[in-house]
């Protein structure tokens, strides 16, 4: 009788067929990758396909540290690993050990992606950038202590301004360690505080050797560094993401030098020009206030300094007697204003009615005015005011 299988024994006799064939067991992939889905595990899901295909892949944690750039869809890539069953589910998959883009090299894309990255945080803004001190006290050199480039750095400094204080951190510029090594080499200047300017620097090289410099561990430092930095990395034609977030780029280390430190005699010459220029303003300022002096010593106010005085003695005299006189004038305008008025006001008084002979006469009751005669009758008592005097009287 033919063996009846369960279905755990089935998926676990077909993972055996797979696990044994020697083609499935090392292999590379072709393919566009679809439905990426990041585990917050660390391991990554996703399939290839191509125009008729698709297979189910799985990357896990450890595998995935290695990629030098963050797979997406839409991107084609060769993949390397094996396949085998997943026997819960009994379906085949591929476990990705190895994976690189496909036409484009995982270093150039993994350089572009974190690029874009970094540009959309604001890290390459030239608002941000640090300006770089005029005349440093002390450089301070991220780079190997063995290679040719800090010769080259002590070398042009040394030449463009004798005895310039040069602090060399020294750290490995290519491999594994090198970005943890530059990365802390920066954050600890920056806590030392001792230097104005710090140079990160290394010669040429491959995209490979030059990588250290695109790590995003090297970027942020670079950028939250106090210090401003001058990124020196590989020659003129090499860029690294250390140059778009450094305060300046130099293409050489050797420029990188010339850039920070100035030339002394320069700046002697500088100093002397300034010397003489100042020594020449002096000189011509002295000369103006001389002539100024010269010609107001032989003004009529230096040989006859009370002659000024006299003359505005003479003015206030004149003032002062004119003053007097418009006083005088306009006091006997007022008097004169002051008589119209009481003349007028002594021909309206009753007085002068009165000084022509005529009376006032008023009820004695009541102290009216007896307007007419029939204001009053016989019997009434009344009182007769003259101009000088009254009269008291009776009505008959």
């Amino acid at each position: 009788m033919q063996e009846i299988f369960t279905v755990t024994g089935l998926n676990k006799y077909i993972k055996e067929l797979v696990s044994s064939d020697e083609i499935l067991a090392d292999l590379w992939v072709k393919g566009e990758i679809s439905n990426y889905k990041p585990h917050y595990s660390g391991h990554l899901y996703f399939t290839l396909k191509d125009e008729k295909s698709i297979i189910k892949c799985v990357m896990f944690r450890g595998q995935s540290y290695s990629l030098k750039f963050t797979p997406e869809n839409g991107l084609n890539v060769i993949a390397r690993g094996y396949v085998s069953v997943f026997e819960r589910d009994g379906q085949y998959q591929l476990y990705v050990e190895e994976m690189q883009p496909d036409g484009l090299g995982s270093l150039y894309l993994a350089f572009e992606q974190l690029k874009k990255k970094l540009e959309a945080e604001g890290l390459f803004d030239k608002s941000v950038k640090k300006k770089l001190p005029f005349l440093p006290r002390s450089i301070g050199v991220v780079t190997s202590s063995t290679g040719a480039v800090i010769r080259d750095i002590i070398n042009v400094a040394s030449r463009r301004f004798p005895n310039m204080e040069i602090k060399l951190l020294p750290v490995a510029v290519q491999g594994e360690q090198a970005a943890q090594m530059i990365s802390r080499a920066i954050k600890v200047i920056n806590k030392l505080n001792c230097v104005d300017v710090l140079i990160v620097a290394r010669g040429g090289g491959s995209l490979e050797e030059l990588w250290p410099f695109n790590e995003e561990i090297v970027a942020r430092s670079i950028y939250e560094s106090r210090i401003p930095v001058v990124s020196a990395v590989g020659h003129e034609t090499d860029f690294t993401i250390s140059d778009f977030v450094a305060d300046v780029r130099a293409p050489t280390p050797s420029a990188a030098a010339e850039i920070v430190v100035p030339e002394k005699r320069i700046l002697k010459q500088k100093i002397t020009d300034l010397e003489l220029r100042l020594q020449n303003a002096l000189l011509k300022s002295v000369s103006i206030h001389r002539m100024k002096y010269d010609r107001l010593s032989g003004s009529i106010i230096f040989k006859q300094p009370y002659s000024r005085i006299n003359q505005e003695r003479l003015r206030l005299d004149n003032l002062n007697r004119h003053m007097y006189n418009s006083l005088a004038v306009a006091r006997e305008k007022v008097r004169m204003h002051v008589s119209f008025l009481v003349d007028k006001l002594n021909m309206l008084s009753p007085l002068n009615v009165l000084a022509r002979g005529y009376g006032i006469v008023r009820s004695r009751r009541d102290n009216k005015l007896i307007r007419s005669v029939n204001d009053t009758g016989p019997g009434d008592k009344i009182e007769i005011t003259l101009k000088d005097g009254s009269i008291n009287a009776t009505v008959e």
